[in-house]
Parts: C-alpha cells; structure tokens; sequence
C-alpha cells in the first residue's frame, strides 16, 4: 500500500515536467503552452526509497460551466479528493496570481495535507515568488525546478513523514490478516499465456477524434474517469488504466484520435498522435473504434492497417450504434465493405456497441479475447506439413522458365503474431498471389481470423557444400599423388 500524490496548480506551471521526473520516464505530454494536460494520469514514482502514485492532473481553471474548462477543474478536484496528500504547484517567476488564491482555499477546505511548491525557482529571479507564497497560507513553500531537479532533497524530506506513516499502517494490516494456507497448483502452463494482475492483458482503443474511445473506456470502468464531450480531440495523452473487464486484468489505452496526416500541423497534436502510435506498438489487442454514421473513411483504414502493419491483433468496435435505424441493411454494408476494403485482416471481428448505454460490451470482451487466443495460437510442425502437402497438390506453384518450386517443409517460428517459415527453391521466384494463398488457407483451415500472419519464403540451397572451400595440405597431398603415379 503506497499513499497517492496529486500534482495540482495552474496551467503551464510545470506540474507534467515534475510528474515526469518522479515516475522516471516521459509519459505526459510537455509543451509551453498552457493546457496541454487533460485527463488524469497516474504513475508509479519513486524519490529516493519512497515509493507512491502520482497523478498528474489539468491546470486548474477559474470555470464551474459545463465548458470544456470546466468539466477539466471538475476532474481535477475529484482527484484532489481522491488524494492523500496534494502537492500545490505555483510560478514561483510569476508569483502568486488571484487564480492560485482561489485554488489554495479550495485546498485548504477540501485536501487532507498539502505541499506547497513553488517551481521554476532557479536563479535570484524566482526569490521575490518564493517569499510571496508565504501569503497563501500553506505553510512554508518548497523551491524546487521541475525541469533542472532542484529541490528534489526537500521535496523527499516534505514526503518523508507521510511515507512513514503509511508503512506503519500497513504493518499493522498485515499483522492482524490471518495466515491462509493455499494449494499449489502443479499443472503445467497453458499454451496461451492468461493475462494476470503483474501481466494484465494490453488493449490500445483507437479510432478518429469524436468517435468516443473515452466514452466506451468510461463505461467500461463504470465511472466518468476520462474526460468526455461533444468537442472533437479532447484526448490528448495515451492514458493507460487498469480494471477488472469481466474477470479479465486488463490495461487499457485511451489515445488521441488520429486525423489525416495532412492536416496534423499543430505541434501539440503531432505529439498526441506520435503518443498513440506508442499504445499500438505497446498493445497486444487493438481495438479501432468507428462511427457508424460515417464508417470506414480513408482514415480508419489507415489507422486498421497501421494496426495490422505493427503485427496486432485487430478488433472492429462500430461505435453509436443506438442511434441506427435500419440495423440490418446497415451491418450487411459495413460487413461487405470491411472484406473489401481491407482484406488483410480478413475475418476480424466487428462488433457493434454503443458506448452511451453500454450494449454490445459484452461480445466487446468476447471478441477481444478471441482475438488475443489467435493471436498467440501455435501449431504444430506436423499438422503443418501435412497442410502444405495438400496445398501444394491442390494448387502447386508456378514454374518459372520450366523450372518446378519446390515447398519442401514448414514451420512455425514464432507467435504474437503467427510467423510461419516455408523452406523452398528459388524463394525469389515464388509470386505474392502464392504466399497470399497459403496466408488465406491458413486463416481458413485452423481458424485464424483477421490476426496478421507473417509468411516467410527461405531458400534451402542446393548447391554443394563442399564447392569452393579450400582443402587442408592441397599441396603435400597433390605432390605425394604425383610420386605414387612415378
């Protein structure tokens, strides 16, 4: 049990560059402008030999409408609730504004501990800030630089005592559980790996801006976790959540909607999108998610085929599908259109679901987990050969200038995706409808659908081993023939 720190403050004071640093690694977004934080984002941060959960959170606005703004603040103090303690961030060159006024008395009535920190503190230009922030009222303010890791000393020492105490408590929890014996299983481990709580299974959610990915993850929590509206790209980190998706342990990405590349100028947006493109890589399972009233633009090809392209397992989630009227004409026109527009993930499954009320999330899971099943599935070099044997006899390959290809075995070398490796003559002159042909053949024969397959063609020469190397003694051996032949 590690306690959970909430960095809050005002837009643009540096609070994603210090949660950054706490958790080791660039996981938020970091530009000058202000705002660029949105949603909630938690990380295991260490300082030190103190571990905890930070969250980063969106700078706090001065806006209690329904407005973008202000269904951000809402978030933002739902999480100063949530918090154990909250770590108050100001400019310490700006000095203290009337919006930082307003937030330190919002803390002081609604957070049980605070820290207050004045960040951007090095050089003699931050002293006059660092002294004002006395006035808020939250004790003594920490100088600190989240950019250059000033301060961290202090910092460690503030969070000491609270790291203490919740050792303690859980010291005590742990001495009053009674010990339970339980039975170890000797069984072997399954051929697919089953996702578990240290190894929980990888999901990206992906799709256009404004096709509710956050919506559909909000409701798969059951709770208004990420920040939604009617307002296209309010995404902008890849948060990634843990949850428990019907009794599977399961980490979640929410990304960025991703827009044609053309119109991605803005820098922000392109280090949203490049965020996404790291879920996919990271995902075991990538749900694409569409609108149905606008299915499979340009786009979400792009995006299905990225997926496909990263060697993913690939699920088709048609989002809004409450507001269709004519169901059924509709299914059969995207059914047909999926086939052809995209035929290398043919066979994958597509789900009609409605994030709004949550129909369809249950064959969601079931297509998920089919998905991650094919794509980890294994088979055996025998049955292999055996199928290639019948392929090459009901169709054999062609035979350039007259001379015959042989496929002479065939194996698996790998999953996560299938890689299958055929050992031939002349690899260089099989032509892609061939290899297309056994790719399809095997996603029909031993049911692997829509997962990418990997099909390597490699030469087994027939040329003599012994041609142009070089014998040992050539020339004793040649001169003592010579003396024989005498």
């Amino acid at each position: 049990m590690s306690f959970k720190l909430a960095i809050v403050g005002r837009p643009n004071v540096g609070k994603s560059t210090l949660f950054n640093r706490l958790v080791g690694k660039r996981l938020a977004l970091v530009d000058d402008q202000p705002g660029v934080t949105r949603d909630l984002r938690e990380g295991e941060a260490r300082l030190g030999d103190i571990n905890f959960i930070a969250v980063d959170t969106a700078g706090l606005e001065d806006a209690t409408d329904d407005s973008l703004e202000g269904r951000m603040r809402r978030l933002t103090e739902r999480a100063v609730e949530d918090a154990d303690v909250c770590l108050f961030m100001i400019d310490a060159r700006t000095g203290i504004t009337p919006v930082d006024e307003i937030f330190a008395d919002i803390l002081r009535k609604r957070a049980d501990q605070v820290i207050l920190v004045a960040n951007k503190a090095e050089g003699r230009a931050a002293e006059a800030g660092v002294l004002e922030a006395w006035n808020l009222g939250l004790g003594e303010p920490l100088a600190i630089s989240s950019e250059h890791g000033e301060g961290m000393p202090d910092l460690y020492s503030a969070l000491l005592p609270i790291s203490e105490r919740f050792e303690t408590a859980l010291s005590a929890a742990e001495a009053a559980e009674p010990e339970v014996s339980l039975p170890v299983s000797e069984e072997a481990d399954e051929a697919v790996p089953v996702p578990t709580d240290e190894k929980p299974l990888q999901v990206a959610v992906v799709g256009r801006p404004n096709a509710g990915k956050s919506t559909l993850i909000n409701k798969l929590l059951g709770e208004d976790r990420l920040l939604t509206g009617p307002e296209a790209g309010i995404t902008r980190d890849a948060i990634s959540l843990q949850l428990d998706w019907q009794g599977t342990p399961t980490r979640i990405f929410d990304t960025a909607g991703m827009r044609k590349k053309a119109k991605v100028q803005d820098k922000l947006e392109k280090l949203s999108v490049s965020d996404g493109l790291r879920a996919v890589k990271f995902a075991e399972v990538v749900i694409v998610v569409l609108d149905a009233a606008i299915p499979f633009e340009q786009q979400d090809l792009r995006i299905a085929d990225l997926a496909e392209r990263e060697g993913r397992a690939v699920v088709v989630a048609v989002n809004k599908w409450d507001l269709e009227d004519e169901k059924n004409e509709k299914l059969a026109a995207m059914k047909e259109a999926f086939e052809r527009l995209l035929p290398q993930l043919r066979g994958a499954p597509l789900v009609t679901v409605s994030a709004k009320t949550g129909r369809g999330l249950d064959r969601l899971h079931a297509a998920v987990m089919k998905a991650h099943d094919v794509w980890n599935r294994r088979i055996s070099t025998a049955r292999l050969n055996r199928w290639l044997g019948a392929m090459v006899e009901a169709h054999p390959p062609p035979a350039p200038q007259g001379r015959r290809i042989k496929l002479r075995y065939m194996t698996q070398a790998k999953t996560r995706p299938p890689h299958f490796v055929v050992m031939c003559s002349h690899p260089d002159k099989i032509p892609d409808s061939y290899s297309r042909y056994l790719v399809n053949g095997l996603r029909i024969d031993f049911d692997m659908p829509g997962t990418p397959i990997r099909l390597v063609m490699r030469g087994q020469g027939d040329r003599n081993p012994y041609k142009g190397r070089k014998v040992k003694n050539a020339g004793a051996l040649k001169k003592h023939l010579g003396k024989n032949k005498g």
